[in-house]
């Protein structure tokens, strides 16, 4: 009898221990399906990449997590640069992977080398992220493609005049001012680093502008002033001047339509390295 007493004891423990793992497996299902339909899980495999889009969530999710991302740096290396053209054939894929991209390069080679931020001009102009074999500059990134070629130099209201061949065939077609606060180039300023996908980019896109504007912008009722991010200076043609940036912070429900006679004014910008400033 205690022997079978004991066999019946030992069983009624495992199956009581294996409905208490289901449950609780079951529970963290549920939660992960509460996750952000943004928020990419990491592949298991480089194998599990099917897009370019994919790799450029990859690369930021691994740099986040603090895995090693060497092999996604060589797979971007590989990438066939026509293909990569006709893949990315709407703007909203196109800015998927270049802001991935160009957020992922930076932390990427920040991590390495911090101390390339101090000339933060040399930075920027060197040709040092291997695309398709292509050595491309943050500035052509950000300036010739993200920004649908516009000069770097001209608050946002003069194109270049004659981009290269690269740069016009990987280009976006229409400027997306929001991109301002998307970018990450490693500055204490900069707006939190987050990973896109072309599903929900738009919706993504006008949160994280919003809120970065939001913690930015300060009003001052008796003097009628606004002051918000100098990025809005320095790129004021891609707002459609002052009186699109105002438009743009009335959108966001961060002025009123009183305050929008107000003067418009620019904090200062922290330009001090400040990585992993991940959302």
């Amino acid at each position: 009898m205690k022997i079978i007493y004991s066999l019946l004891t030992v069983s009624l423990f495992f199956v009581t221990s294996c409905n208490q793992d289901s449950e609780k497996k079951e529970t963290e299902e549920k939660e992960a399906d509460k996750v952000e339909e943004k928020k990419v899980n990491p592949k298991e495999t480089t194998d599990e990449i099917k897009s370019s889009i994919d790799l450029s969530q990859e690369l930021l999710n691994r740099i986040k997590s603090e895995e090693d991302h060497k092999e996604l740096i060589e797979r971007y290396k590989k990438l066939d640069l026509e293909k990569l053209s006709k893949e990315l054939d709407t703007d909203t894929k196109k800015l998927a992977f270049w802001v991935n991209t160009y957020n992922g390069f930076i932390q990427h080679i920040l991590g390495e080398n911090p101390e390339l931020f101090e000339d933060r001009n040399a930075f920027f102009k060197k040709e040092q992220v291997n695309i398709g074999g292509e050595l491309i500059s943050f500035d052509k990134i950000e300036h010739g493609i993200i920004r649908s070629s516009t000069m770097k130099l001209s608050l946002g209201y003069l194109p270049k005049l004659f981009p290269g061949e690269l740069e016009r065939d990987l280009r976006v077609e229409e400027k997306d001012e929001r991109i301002h606060f998307i970018l990450n180039c490693g500055a204490k300023d900069c707006p939190p680093v987050y990973t896109y996908s072309e599903h929900t980019l738009d919706k993504d896109f006008d949160k994280v502008a919003s809120t970065y504007l939001s913690n930015q912008t300060k009003i001052d009722t008796k003097e009628e002033i606004i002051t918000s991010s100098a990025l809005i200076q320095y790129f004021l043609g891609d707002f459609g001047g002052k009186k699109g940036a105002k438009e743009m912070l009335h959108k966001y429900e961060i002025i009123n339509e009183k305050e929008k006679d107000y003067k418009l004014k620019y904090g200062e910008y922290d330009w001090s390295l400040a990585l992993k400033n991940f959302g």
